[in-house]
Protein backbone atom coordinates (compact mmCIF):
# COMPACT_ATOMS: atom_id res chain seq x y z
CA UNK A 1 0.00 0.00 0.00
CA UNK A 2 0.78 3.41 -0.68
CA UNK A 3 2.32 5.60 2.24
CA UNK A 4 -0.43 8.38 3.21
CA UNK A 5 1.48 10.72 2.02
CA UNK A 6 1.85 9.64 -1.03
CA UNK A 7 -2.34 8.96 -1.35
CA UNK A 8 -2.12 12.94 -0.43
CA UNK A 9 0.21 13.95 -2.84
CA UNK A 10 -1.83 12.02 -5.77
CA UNK A 11 -5.02 13.47 -4.71
CA UNK A 12 -3.18 16.82 -5.08
CA UNK A 13 -2.57 16.04 -8.41
CA UNK A 14 -5.63 14.67 -9.29
CA UNK A 15 -7.28 18.30 -7.99
CA UNK A 16 -4.30 20.15 -9.74
CA UNK A 17 -5.31 18.64 -12.81
CA UNK A 18 -8.63 19.51 -13.13
CA UNK A 19 -9.48 22.74 -15.00
CA UNK A 20 -10.37 25.69 -13.01
CA UNK A 21 -11.20 29.34 -13.08
CA UNK A 22 -8.01 31.45 -11.85
CA UNK A 23 -10.04 33.52 -9.75
CA UNK A 24 -13.96 33.34 -8.82
CA UNK A 25 -16.34 35.83 -7.63
CA UNK A 26 -19.14 33.94 -6.86
CA UNK A 27 -22.48 35.29 -4.57
CA UNK A 28 -26.38 35.35 -4.56
CA UNK A 29 -27.60 37.75 -7.14
CA UNK A 30 -28.91 41.38 -5.85
CA UNK A 31 -32.84 42.24 -5.73
CA UNK A 32 -33.52 43.45 -9.02
CA UNK A 33 -36.34 43.72 -11.40
CA UNK A 34 -34.99 41.26 -13.73
CA UNK A 35 -34.86 37.28 -13.59
CA UNK A 36 -33.39 36.97 -16.87
CA UNK A 37 -30.06 34.83 -17.53
CA UNK A 38 -27.20 37.19 -18.86
CA UNK A 39 -23.08 36.47 -19.79
CA UNK A 40 -20.67 34.41 -21.34
CA UNK A 41 -16.97 35.54 -22.14
CA UNK A 42 -16.05 39.00 -21.93
CA UNK A 43 -12.99 40.37 -23.53
CA UNK A 44 -9.52 40.05 -21.24
CA UNK A 45 -11.13 36.43 -19.89
CA UNK A 46 -13.81 37.16 -18.01
CA UNK A 47 -16.13 34.42 -17.72
CA UNK A 48 -19.75 36.15 -16.49
CA UNK A 49 -22.74 34.85 -15.49
CA UNK A 50 -25.81 37.08 -14.12
CA UNK A 51 -29.10 35.88 -12.72
CA UNK A 52 -27.93 32.46 -12.57
CA UNK A 53 -30.29 29.81 -10.71
CA UNK A 54 -28.76 26.60 -10.07
CA UNK A 55 -30.72 24.91 -12.98
CA UNK A 56 -28.83 27.60 -15.27
CA UNK A 57 -25.28 26.52 -13.55
CA UNK A 58 -25.39 22.98 -14.02
CA UNK A 59 -27.29 23.07 -17.41
CA UNK A 60 -24.25 24.92 -18.40
CA UNK A 61 -21.35 22.79 -17.17
CA UNK A 62 -22.90 19.90 -18.07
CA UNK A 63 -24.25 20.90 -21.82
CA UNK A 64 -27.40 20.22 -21.55
CA UNK A 65 -31.10 21.03 -21.85
CA UNK A 66 -32.84 22.75 -18.86
CA UNK A 67 -35.34 19.67 -18.99
CA UNK A 68 -32.32 17.42 -18.50
CA UNK A 69 -31.34 18.01 -15.25
CA UNK A 70 -32.89 16.30 -12.64
CA UNK A 71 -33.28 16.39 -8.52
CA UNK A 72 -31.85 18.49 -6.57
CA UNK A 73 -33.27 20.33 -3.77
CA UNK A 74 -36.51 22.27 -4.08
CA UNK A 75 -34.60 25.52 -4.62
CA UNK A 76 -32.89 24.50 -7.55
CA UNK A 77 -34.67 27.57 -10.12
CA UNK A 78 -35.84 29.68 -7.59
CA UNK A 79 -32.37 31.08 -5.61
CA UNK A 80 -30.12 33.38 -8.37
CA UNK A 81 -26.44 33.79 -8.20
CA UNK A 82 -24.15 36.22 -10.32
CA UNK A 83 -20.62 35.03 -11.38
CA UNK A 84 -17.79 37.11 -12.43
CA UNK A 85 -14.58 34.52 -13.27
CA UNK A 86 -10.86 34.82 -14.96
CA UNK A 87 -10.08 32.27 -17.45
CA UNK A 88 -6.43 31.00 -18.15
CA UNK A 89 -4.87 33.11 -20.71
CA UNK A 90 -5.08 30.95 -24.10
CA UNK A 91 -8.01 28.63 -22.71
CA UNK A 92 -10.40 27.46 -25.81
CA UNK A 93 -14.22 28.24 -24.93
CA UNK A 94 -15.24 24.54 -25.18
CA UNK A 95 -12.97 24.28 -22.04
CA UNK A 96 -15.19 26.91 -19.57
CA UNK A 97 -18.23 23.99 -19.06
CA UNK A 98 -15.56 21.94 -17.24
CA UNK A 99 -14.11 25.19 -15.45
CA UNK A 100 -17.37 25.60 -14.10
CA UNK A 101 -18.20 22.15 -13.02
CA UNK A 102 -14.83 22.47 -10.59
CA UNK A 103 -16.14 25.28 -9.45
CA UNK A 104 -19.81 24.42 -8.25
CA UNK A 105 -17.84 21.48 -6.50
CA UNK A 106 -15.89 23.66 -4.55
CA UNK A 107 -18.20 26.54 -4.08
CA UNK A 108 -21.76 24.91 -3.55
CA UNK A 109 -20.18 21.02 -2.84
CA UNK A 110 -22.36 19.63 -5.54
CA UNK A 111 -22.19 16.32 -6.86
CA UNK A 112 -23.95 15.12 -9.91
CA UNK A 113 -23.90 12.05 -12.20
CA UNK A 114 -25.02 11.60 -15.54
CA UNK A 115 -27.51 8.68 -15.86
CA UNK A 116 -30.27 8.08 -18.64
CA UNK A 117 -33.78 8.93 -17.21
CA UNK A 118 -37.68 9.29 -18.65
CA UNK A 119 -38.27 12.88 -19.90
CA UNK A 120 -41.56 14.86 -20.07
CA UNK A 121 -41.05 15.72 -23.53
CA UNK A 122 -43.45 16.23 -27.00
CA UNK A 123 -43.35 13.21 -29.39
CA UNK A 124 -44.14 14.30 -33.17
CA UNK A 125 -44.89 10.77 -35.12
CA UNK A 126 -46.19 10.55 -38.49
CA UNK A 127 -49.75 8.65 -39.73
CA UNK A 128 -50.23 6.25 -42.31
CA UNK A 129 -50.56 8.83 -44.57
CA UNK A 130 -48.57 12.06 -44.55
CA UNK A 131 -49.49 14.84 -46.40
CA UNK A 132 -46.08 16.04 -46.88
CA UNK A 133 -44.68 16.87 -50.58
CA UNK A 134 -40.79 15.62 -51.54
CA UNK A 135 -38.76 18.30 -51.40
CA UNK A 136 -36.56 18.88 -54.52
CA UNK A 137 -33.42 18.06 -53.17
CA UNK A 138 -31.01 21.24 -54.81
CA UNK A 139 -33.08 23.37 -53.45
CA UNK A 140 -32.99 25.77 -50.45
CA UNK A 141 -33.92 24.12 -47.12
CA UNK A 142 -34.99 26.95 -45.05
CA UNK A 143 -38.45 26.88 -42.63
CA UNK A 144 -39.35 30.49 -42.15
CA UNK A 145 -42.44 31.74 -39.48
CA UNK A 146 -44.34 35.37 -41.19
CA UNK A 147 -48.39 35.32 -41.16
CA UNK A 148 -51.02 37.95 -39.59
CA UNK A 149 -51.88 39.38 -36.44
CA UNK A 150 -53.93 36.09 -35.60
CA UNK A 151 -52.49 33.78 -37.11
CA UNK A 152 -48.91 32.03 -37.81
CA UNK A 153 -47.62 30.08 -40.88
CA UNK A 154 -44.57 28.55 -41.33
CA UNK A 155 -43.45 27.86 -44.92
CA UNK A 156 -41.10 25.23 -44.67
CA UNK A 157 -39.36 23.69 -48.07
CA UNK A 158 -36.56 20.80 -48.29
CA UNK A 159 -36.96 20.25 -44.70
CA UNK A 160 -36.73 17.05 -42.97
CA UNK A 161 -38.51 16.09 -39.95
CA UNK A 162 -35.54 17.12 -37.33
CA UNK A 163 -35.39 20.25 -38.50
CA UNK A 164 -39.19 21.00 -38.22
CA UNK A 165 -38.71 19.82 -34.69
CA UNK A 166 -35.70 22.50 -34.54
CA UNK A 167 -38.44 24.89 -35.72
CA UNK A 168 -41.04 24.97 -33.03
CA UNK A 169 -39.23 27.52 -30.27
CA UNK A 170 -39.80 30.86 -29.81
CA UNK A 171 -43.17 32.54 -28.13
CA UNK A 172 -45.60 31.77 -30.30
CA UNK A 173 -44.75 27.65 -29.96
CA UNK A 174 -44.54 28.51 -26.38
CA UNK A 175 -47.85 29.21 -25.58
CA UNK A 176 -48.48 25.38 -26.79
CA UNK A 177 -45.38 23.80 -25.68
CA UNK A 178 -44.09 25.36 -22.82
CA UNK A 179 -40.67 25.04 -22.25
CA UNK A 180 -40.76 21.10 -22.57
CA UNK A 181 -38.68 19.60 -25.28
CA UNK A 182 -39.23 17.98 -28.92
CA UNK A 183 -38.29 14.91 -30.12
CA UNK A 184 -39.02 13.45 -33.78
CA UNK A 185 -40.19 9.78 -34.18
CA UNK A 186 -41.87 9.89 -37.45
CA UNK A 187 -39.83 7.77 -39.07
CA UNK A 188 -39.64 9.83 -41.84
CA UNK A 189 -36.76 9.93 -44.07
CA UNK A 190 -35.72 12.64 -46.68
CA UNK A 191 -37.21 16.63 -46.85
CA UNK A 192 -40.65 17.84 -47.54
CA UNK A 193 -41.72 20.79 -48.76
CA UNK A 194 -45.32 22.00 -46.57
CA UNK A 195 -46.72 25.17 -45.11
CA UNK A 196 -48.01 25.23 -41.30
CA UNK A 197 -50.96 27.09 -40.34
CA UNK A 198 -51.91 27.89 -36.41
CA UNK A 199 -53.16 30.56 -34.04
CA UNK A 200 -51.89 32.41 -31.96
CA UNK A 201 -53.04 31.78 -28.94
CA UNK A 202 -52.30 34.75 -27.28
CA UNK A 203 -54.15 37.08 -29.80
CA UNK A 204 -57.17 35.58 -29.83
CA UNK A 205 -59.63 38.70 -27.80
CA UNK A 206 -63.16 36.64 -28.19
CA UNK A 207 -64.42 34.29 -25.52
CA UNK A 208 -65.54 31.14 -27.82
CA UNK A 209 -63.36 32.23 -30.86
CA UNK A 210 -62.75 29.90 -33.17
CA UNK A 211 -58.58 29.00 -33.52
CA UNK A 212 -56.52 26.29 -35.44
CA UNK A 213 -54.09 25.32 -32.27
CA UNK A 214 -50.53 24.12 -33.60
CA UNK A 215 -52.05 20.15 -32.51
CA UNK A 216 -54.79 20.56 -35.35
CA UNK A 217 -52.93 22.20 -38.11
CA UNK A 218 -49.91 19.29 -37.42
CA UNK A 219 -53.04 16.77 -37.81
CA UNK A 220 -54.04 18.13 -41.10
CA UNK A 221 -50.44 17.49 -42.32
CA UNK A 222 -51.10 13.66 -40.94
CA UNK A 223 -48.37 14.44 -38.38
CA UNK A 224 -49.37 14.33 -34.44
CA UNK A 225 -47.64 15.90 -31.52
CA UNK A 226 -48.13 13.87 -28.17
CA UNK A 227 -46.95 13.74 -24.21
CA UNK A 228 -44.94 10.85 -23.79
CA UNK A 229 -42.32 9.92 -21.46
CA UNK A 230 -38.71 9.52 -23.68
CA UNK A 231 -35.47 7.63 -22.27
CA UNK A 232 -32.87 10.64 -22.82
CA UNK A 233 -29.16 11.49 -21.33
CA UNK A 234 -29.77 13.24 -18.16
CA UNK A 235 -27.28 14.66 -15.35
CA UNK A 236 -28.95 14.12 -11.78
CA UNK A 237 -28.43 16.43 -9.24
CA UNK A 238 -26.99 14.52 -5.82
CA UNK A 239 -26.62 17.02 -3.73
CA UNK A 240 -25.89 20.68 -3.73
CA UNK A 241 -25.18 23.70 -0.68
CA UNK A 242 -28.27 26.86 -1.12
CA UNK A 243 -24.80 28.94 -0.74
CA UNK A 244 -21.35 29.44 -1.92
CA UNK A 245 -18.61 29.72 0.36
CA UNK A 246 -17.29 33.17 0.67
CA UNK A 247 -14.92 35.03 -1.55
CA UNK A 248 -10.94 35.12 -0.75
CA UNK A 249 -9.85 38.27 -0.37
CA UNK A 250 -7.82 38.10 -3.38
CA UNK A 251 -10.79 37.62 -5.20
CA UNK A 252 -12.78 40.90 -3.92
CA UNK A 253 -9.74 42.83 -5.08
CA UNK A 254 -9.40 41.16 -8.19
CA UNK A 255 -13.32 42.89 -9.46
CA UNK A 256 -13.20 46.24 -8.70
CA UNK A 257 -16.76 47.49 -8.72
CA UNK A 258 -17.47 48.62 -12.67
CA UNK A 259 -17.13 52.33 -13.39
CA UNK A 260 -20.27 54.15 -12.79
CA UNK A 261 -20.57 56.89 -15.59
CA UNK A 262 -20.04 57.28 -19.29
CA UNK A 263 -17.20 59.01 -21.60
CA UNK A 264 -19.46 60.74 -23.55
CA UNK A 265 -23.11 60.63 -24.09
CA UNK A 266 -25.14 62.52 -26.71
CA UNK A 267 -29.18 63.49 -25.03
CA UNK A 268 -31.58 65.11 -28.31
CA UNK A 269 -35.59 65.07 -27.88
CA UNK A 270 -37.21 62.16 -30.21
CA UNK A 271 -38.38 62.51 -33.43
CA UNK A 272 -42.37 62.63 -33.28
CA UNK A 273 -42.06 60.16 -36.22
CA UNK A 274 -40.49 57.46 -34.14
CA UNK A 275 -42.41 54.61 -33.94
CA UNK A 276 -41.67 52.82 -30.54
CA UNK A 277 -39.08 52.49 -27.97
CA UNK A 278 -35.75 51.28 -27.72
CA UNK A 279 -33.46 50.27 -25.38
CA UNK A 280 -29.67 48.40 -26.98
CA UNK A 281 -26.68 47.70 -24.96
CA UNK A 282 -23.77 46.73 -27.32
CA UNK A 283 -20.35 45.96 -25.15
CA UNK A 284 -19.56 49.85 -24.38
CA UNK A 285 -22.45 51.49 -25.99
CA UNK A 286 -25.41 52.11 -24.89
CA UNK A 287 -28.24 53.37 -27.05
CA UNK A 288 -32.08 54.31 -25.77
CA UNK A 289 -34.71 55.99 -28.15
CA UNK A 290 -38.04 57.43 -27.61
CA UNK A 291 -38.07 56.73 -23.93
CA UNK A 292 -39.58 59.19 -21.58
CA UNK A 293 -37.62 60.24 -17.98
CA UNK A 294 -40.22 58.21 -15.63
CA UNK A 295 -38.60 55.44 -17.68
CA UNK A 296 -35.71 56.14 -17.60
CA UNK A 297 -35.83 56.99 -13.70
CA UNK A 298 -37.23 53.55 -13.06
CA UNK A 299 -34.70 51.46 -15.20
CA UNK A 300 -31.73 53.44 -13.36
CA UNK A 301 -33.03 52.90 -9.54
CA UNK A 302 -34.75 49.22 -10.66
CA UNK A 303 -38.15 50.18 -9.85
CA UNK A 304 -41.53 50.25 -11.36
CA UNK A 305 -42.89 53.65 -12.63
CA UNK A 306 -45.52 53.66 -10.31
CA UNK A 307 -43.10 53.85 -7.88
CA UNK A 308 -41.95 57.48 -8.79
CA UNK A 309 -43.83 60.07 -7.03
CA UNK A 310 -43.89 64.25 -6.72
CA UNK A 311 -42.73 64.23 -10.00
CA UNK A 312 -44.04 67.11 -12.92
CA UNK A 313 -45.92 65.91 -15.87
CA UNK A 314 -43.06 66.28 -18.63
CA UNK A 315 -41.90 62.93 -16.79
CA UNK A 316 -44.45 61.15 -18.77
CA UNK A 317 -44.41 62.90 -22.18
CA UNK A 318 -41.48 64.54 -23.08
CA UNK A 319 -39.11 61.27 -25.27
CA UNK A 320 -35.66 61.28 -25.24
CA UNK A 321 -32.61 59.48 -27.67
CA UNK A 322 -29.57 59.18 -25.58
CA UNK A 323 -26.25 57.91 -27.39
CA UNK A 324 -23.17 56.75 -24.53
CA UNK A 325 -20.25 55.22 -24.57
CA UNK A 326 -18.38 54.08 -21.84
CA UNK A 327 -14.09 53.40 -21.68
CA UNK A 328 -14.85 49.87 -21.09
CA UNK A 329 -17.54 47.26 -22.13
CA UNK A 330 -20.82 47.96 -19.91
CA UNK A 331 -22.10 45.18 -17.30
CA UNK A 332 -25.75 45.06 -17.83
CA UNK A 333 -25.82 45.34 -13.86
CA UNK A 334 -23.81 48.55 -14.29
CA UNK A 335 -26.26 50.01 -16.57
CA UNK A 336 -28.37 51.39 -13.91
CA UNK A 337 -25.94 53.25 -11.58
CA UNK A 338 -24.63 54.87 -14.81
CA UNK A 339 -27.76 56.19 -16.02
CA UNK A 340 -28.50 57.50 -12.47
CA UNK A 341 -25.26 59.13 -12.87
CA UNK A 342 -26.11 60.46 -16.62
CA UNK A 343 -29.44 61.47 -15.35
CA UNK A 344 -27.81 63.77 -12.08
CA UNK A 345 -25.11 65.76 -14.14
CA UNK A 346 -27.04 66.42 -17.13
CA UNK A 347 -30.84 67.11 -16.24
CA UNK A 348 -29.98 67.95 -12.93
CA UNK A 349 -31.94 65.23 -11.10
CA UNK A 350 -32.33 64.91 -7.10
CA UNK A 351 -34.24 62.38 -5.18
CA UNK A 352 -34.56 60.52 -2.28
CA UNK A 353 -36.44 57.30 -1.45
CA UNK A 354 -38.85 57.54 1.88
CA UNK A 355 -41.75 55.48 3.33
CA UNK A 356 -45.12 56.64 2.03
CA UNK A 357 -49.06 55.41 2.75
CA UNK A 358 -50.33 54.48 -0.78
CA UNK A 359 -52.82 52.37 -2.68
CA UNK A 360 -50.39 49.17 -3.37
CA UNK A 361 -51.26 45.67 -3.70
CA UNK A 362 -51.92 42.74 -0.93
CA UNK A 363 -52.54 39.60 -1.99
CA UNK A 364 -54.68 37.34 0.87
CA UNK A 365 -57.07 33.97 1.41
CA UNK A 366 -60.22 34.59 2.02
CA UNK A 367 -61.18 30.95 0.33
CA UNK A 368 -58.12 28.90 -0.41
CA UNK A 369 -58.53 26.28 -3.15
CA UNK A 370 -54.90 25.59 -3.41
CA UNK A 371 -53.40 21.79 -3.13
CA UNK A 372 -50.30 21.06 -0.90
CA UNK A 373 -47.73 20.31 -2.38
CA UNK A 374 -44.51 17.17 -1.75
CA UNK A 375 -42.16 19.80 -0.04
CA UNK A 376 -39.32 17.64 -2.28
CA UNK A 377 -40.65 18.68 -5.17
CA UNK A 378 -39.13 21.73 -7.19
CA UNK A 379 -40.17 25.38 -6.64
CA UNK A 380 -41.71 27.14 -9.70
CA UNK A 381 -44.25 28.13 -12.32
CA UNK A 382 -44.37 27.45 -15.96
CA UNK A 383 -46.40 27.43 -19.28
CA UNK A 384 -48.96 25.20 -19.78
CA UNK A 385 -51.00 22.71 -18.26
CA UNK A 386 -49.55 19.73 -15.77
CA UNK A 387 -47.55 16.98 -17.22
CA UNK A 388 -47.63 18.37 -20.93
CA UNK A 389 -51.53 17.39 -20.90
CA UNK A 390 -53.29 18.60 -24.24
CA UNK A 391 -56.27 19.10 -21.81
CA UNK A 392 -55.82 22.97 -21.73
CA UNK A 393 -58.52 25.42 -20.96
CA UNK A 394 -57.50 27.62 -23.61
CA UNK A 395 -58.47 25.48 -26.11
CA UNK A 396 -62.11 26.04 -25.54
CA UNK A 397 -61.63 29.20 -24.02
CA UNK A 398 -58.81 31.07 -26.49
CA UNK A 399 -59.23 34.72 -24.58
CA UNK A 400 -57.01 32.91 -21.67
CA UNK A 401 -53.99 33.67 -23.06
CA UNK A 402 -52.13 32.26 -20.08
CA UNK A 403 -52.05 29.15 -18.51
CA UNK A 404 -49.61 28.85 -15.31
CA UNK A 405 -48.62 25.53 -13.30
CA UNK A 406 -47.13 25.96 -10.31
CA UNK A 407 -45.55 23.15 -8.04
CA UNK A 408 -44.24 23.58 -4.26
CA UNK A 409 -44.58 27.50 -4.54
CA UNK A 410 -44.75 29.12 -0.96
CA UNK A 411 -46.86 32.18 -1.19
CA UNK A 412 -44.61 34.53 0.05
CA UNK A 413 -42.73 33.59 -3.39
CA UNK A 414 -45.55 33.40 -5.63
CA UNK A 415 -46.57 36.87 -4.53
CA UNK A 416 -43.10 38.53 -5.59
CA UNK A 417 -43.91 36.76 -9.19
CA UNK A 418 -46.74 38.49 -9.74
CA UNK A 419 -45.39 42.01 -11.17
CA UNK A 420 -43.66 39.60 -13.72
CA UNK A 421 -46.33 36.54 -13.93
CA UNK A 422 -49.12 38.94 -14.43
CA UNK A 423 -47.26 41.73 -16.61
CA UNK A 424 -49.66 44.60 -17.37
CA UNK A 425 -51.81 43.93 -14.40
CA UNK A 426 -49.38 44.68 -11.39
CA UNK A 427 -47.17 47.07 -11.60
CA UNK A 428 -45.55 47.38 -8.09
CA UNK A 429 -44.56 44.86 -5.65
CA UNK A 430 -46.98 42.28 -4.06
CA UNK A 431 -47.79 41.78 0.07
CA UNK A 432 -48.09 38.38 0.87
CA UNK A 433 -50.95 38.38 3.51
CA UNK A 434 -52.23 35.11 2.72
CA UNK A 435 -50.95 33.88 6.43
CA UNK A 436 -50.34 30.62 4.06
CA UNK A 437 -47.05 28.27 5.44
CA UNK A 438 -45.41 25.60 3.00
CA UNK A 439 -45.38 25.17 -0.42
CA UNK A 440 -49.08 25.10 -2.71
CA UNK A 441 -49.63 23.30 -6.11
CA UNK A 442 -52.08 24.94 -8.41
CA UNK A 443 -52.85 26.47 -12.15
CA UNK A 444 -53.70 29.51 -12.93
CA UNK A 445 -55.46 30.60 -16.00
CA UNK A 446 -56.26 34.45 -17.23
CA UNK A 447 -55.96 36.57 -20.06
CA UNK A 448 -53.04 38.38 -21.12
CA UNK A 449 -53.19 42.48 -20.92
CA UNK A 450 -53.58 42.69 -25.18
CA UNK A 451 -56.76 40.31 -24.64
CA UNK A 452 -58.62 42.52 -22.32
CA UNK A 453 -60.77 45.07 -24.10
CA UNK A 454 -62.70 47.05 -20.83
CA UNK A 455 -61.53 49.00 -18.49
CA UNK A 456 -57.83 48.09 -16.80
CA UNK A 457 -58.26 46.34 -14.19
CA UNK A 458 -55.63 47.16 -12.23
CA UNK A 459 -57.30 50.62 -11.70
CA UNK A 460 -57.08 51.75 -8.26
CA UNK A 461 -61.40 52.32 -8.41
CA UNK A 462 -62.45 49.05 -10.37
CA UNK A 463 -59.58 46.14 -9.80
CA UNK A 464 -61.87 43.91 -11.00
CA UNK A 465 -64.05 45.43 -13.94
CA UNK A 466 -65.35 43.04 -15.84
CA UNK A 467 -64.65 42.73 -19.40
CA UNK A 468 -66.90 42.83 -22.14
CA UNK A 469 -65.14 40.16 -24.46
CA UNK A 470 -64.86 37.32 -21.92
CA UNK A 471 -61.63 37.96 -20.88
CA UNK A 472 -60.45 36.96 -16.82
CA UNK A 473 -57.83 38.99 -15.69
CA UNK A 474 -55.55 38.13 -13.29
CA UNK A 475 -56.95 39.31 -10.01
CA UNK A 476 -60.34 37.61 -10.92
CA UNK A 477 -58.71 34.27 -12.38
CA UNK A 478 -56.77 34.60 -8.76
CA UNK A 479 -60.50 34.84 -6.82
CA UNK A 480 -62.35 32.75 -9.02
CA UNK A 481 -60.11 29.25 -9.58
CA UNK A 482 -57.86 29.47 -6.49
CA UNK A 483 -59.63 31.90 -3.66
CA UNK A 484 -56.35 33.85 -3.44
CA UNK A 485 -57.47 37.93 -3.22
CA UNK A 486 -55.79 40.43 -4.89
CA UNK A 487 -56.57 43.82 -4.08
CA UNK A 488 -55.11 47.46 -3.61
CA UNK A 489 -54.79 48.44 -0.27
CA UNK A 490 -53.44 51.92 1.38
CA UNK A 491 -50.34 50.58 3.34
CA UNK A 492 -46.80 51.57 3.70
CA UNK A 493 -45.20 51.45 0.04
CA UNK A 494 -41.04 52.95 -0.97
CA UNK A 495 -40.91 54.91 -2.92
CA UNK A 496 -38.52 57.39 -4.92
CA UNK A 497 -39.33 61.09 -4.66
CA UNK A 498 -38.46 63.46 -7.09
CA UNK A 499 -37.10 66.81 -5.45
CA UNK A 500 -36.41 68.61 -9.05
CA UNK A 501 -35.09 67.94 -12.27
CA UNK A 502 -34.98 69.91 -15.27
CA UNK A 503 -37.25 69.60 -18.44
CA UNK A 504 -34.18 69.70 -20.31
CA UNK A 505 -30.56 68.47 -20.28
CA UNK A 506 -27.22 70.18 -20.18
CA UNK A 507 -25.73 70.86 -24.10
CA UNK A 508 -23.90 67.83 -25.43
Amino acid sequence: MFPAICLALLAAQISAAEPRFELADVHASPRSTSIELTGGIKRGGTYQLRHATMLDLVRLAWGVDAQKVLGGPAWLEIDRFDLRAKVPAGTAPAAVPAMLQTLLAERFNLTAHRDTKPVPTWVLTAGKHPVLKPADPTSESRCQSGGTNDQVTMTCRNTPMPALVASLTGLEVWYYLGDNLVADQTGLEGAFDFDLQYSRRWNTTAAGAQILSLFDALEKLGLKLDPSAVPLPVVVVDRVDRWPTPNSPETNKAFPPPPTDFDVAAIKPTDPAHPGEDFRLESERLTIRATTLQTLIADAWGITNEMIVAGPKFLETARWDIAAKAAEEIDPDAVGPTLQTLLKDRFHLAAHFEERTLPAWVLTAPKPRLKKADPASRTGCHEGPPNLAKIDPRNTNPVLGRLLTCTNAPMSWFAAQLPSVASGYIHSEVLDATGLEGGWDFTLSFSKLRQWQGEPPSSPDSPHAPDPNGALSAPEALEKQLGLKLELRKRSVRVLVIDHIDDKPTDN
